[in-house]
Parts: structure tokens; sequence; C-alpha cells
């Protein structure tokens, strides 16, 4: 049995580094995990989608969204962190490296 390591599968499945292919998955997943944490830090403070998008100003659609790594602009994911109290957030973005949100 051969073991493969994650950049290996992920060179198999999406395209080597650097690839149109590979970029749209790297940026997928970020989105993906950028929307997660959102959630677990809305859901951590038992609030709905809908009363943290009254807190920054948009429907609950938009939230929805946003959780699901659709619709992520910098801007937004900002807010809501902000309107949540976070004092701080720094994201891992795998090649990227690390974000200081602020």
């Amino acid at each position: 049995m051969k073991f493969y390591t994650d950049a290996e599968v992920k060179e198999e499945l999406f395209g080597k580094l650097g690839t149109p292919e590979r970029d749209a998955f790297e940026s997928e997943l970020e989105n993906f995990l950028i929307g997660e944490a959102i959630k677990q830090m809305r859901l951590k403070q038992n609030l709905t989608q809908e009363q943290l998008g009254e807190r920054i100003g948009v429907k609950r659609a938009q939230i929805s969204k946003l959780e699901s790594g659709k619709n992520v602009a910098f801007s937004t994911v900002r807010r809501v962190f902000k309107a949540m109290g976070a004092t701080s957030a720094t994201l891992e973005l795998a090649n990227l490296g690390r974000v200081a949100l602020w």
C-alpha cells in the first residue's frame, strides 16, 4: 500500500501550484475556512444569522452566503468579526501565509 502526502493528493486532484485550476481550488478552500470561522464564532455567541446580519446592516441571506464561502469580501469579513467583539483576528491562508485583519 502506497501512502500519499497531502501535497501529492492536491497536486493530483487539483493541479500543480500556480495553475489556474489549483489557484481556484485554493481560493475556494480559503473562502470556506473563513466562512466556517465566522459560523463557529457566531454559534459560540448563540447568535442567529439574522441577528448577526442586523449587527452589520445586512440581511440573513448575506450571512448565509458568507458562511458558505460565497461573497467573501475582506471588508465584510472584518465588519463581521468586529461586530462579534473580536479585538483582533489573524487568518492562516495556506500558501499566502498569515493575514492580520486588524
